[in-house]
């Protein structure tokens, strides 16, 4: 989904007035200053999955809504087909596809993730982030590397992550090939 930040900020500041909420309190759940956070609700800058979760947890509704202004429906379960989730660019390169939005009241949000691999990426510091919860990834081909505070894992087919979200993390793919992965942020 190549959304437009500006139609997603503008549901975000919407929906906040209209349920009379802080800019103070949403500031406060989602780990950023009044300053940033305005600026985020304005559009001035991209936003992370995580802030939009955050965002839609303060708010009492699904971050599929902020995303797409449309409410999931379905409570007893969903299908969604292979390479049928919903798409959400985030990442230069990286994709994303939400693989439960149209599931209401989600404990979970589930992305099927695809990292290219680049050579150049290789020699760079990984860009980390944090977040509220927790998040866990399942490497399903390839190789991801990824950073934890300190701490760097290479991770392979089959092999899995789970962590506090806290925690500064980033990842790439790595061993030379792109590589699939499902992320869960609870």
């Amino acid at each position: 989904m190549n959304y437009n930040i500006k139609e997603v900020s503008s549901r975000l500041k919407s929906t906040r007035e209209y349920l009379d909420i802080s800019v103070e309190f949403m500031a406060d759940r989602t780990s950023t200053t009044p300053e940033e956070y305005t600026s985020l609700e304005n559009g001035d800058k991209d936003f992370s999955l995580s802030f939009l979760n955050a965002c839609a947890e303060a708010l009492g509704i699904e971050m599929i809504e902020l995303l797409t202004g449309s409410e999931p429906k379905l409570q007893t379960y969903s299908v969604v087909r292979k390479d049928n989730g919903l798409p959400i660019e985030r990442r230069i390169g990286f994709t994303y596809q939400h693989i439960a939005y149209l599931f209401k009241n989600k404990k979970i949000e589930p992305f099927m993730v695809e990292a290219p691999y680049s050579e150049e990426e290789q020699k760079k510091p990984i860009h980390l982030s944090v977040h509220e919860g927790q998040e866990m990834d399942f490497i399903i081909s390839g190789q991801l590397k990824v950073v934890i505070n300190d701490h760097e894992e290479i991770l392979n087919e089959g092999d899995c992550i789970y962590y506090n979200s806290k925690n500064p993390h980033g990842m790439i793919a790595s061993g030379g090939k792109d590589c699939k992965f499902l992320a869960i942020l609870i």
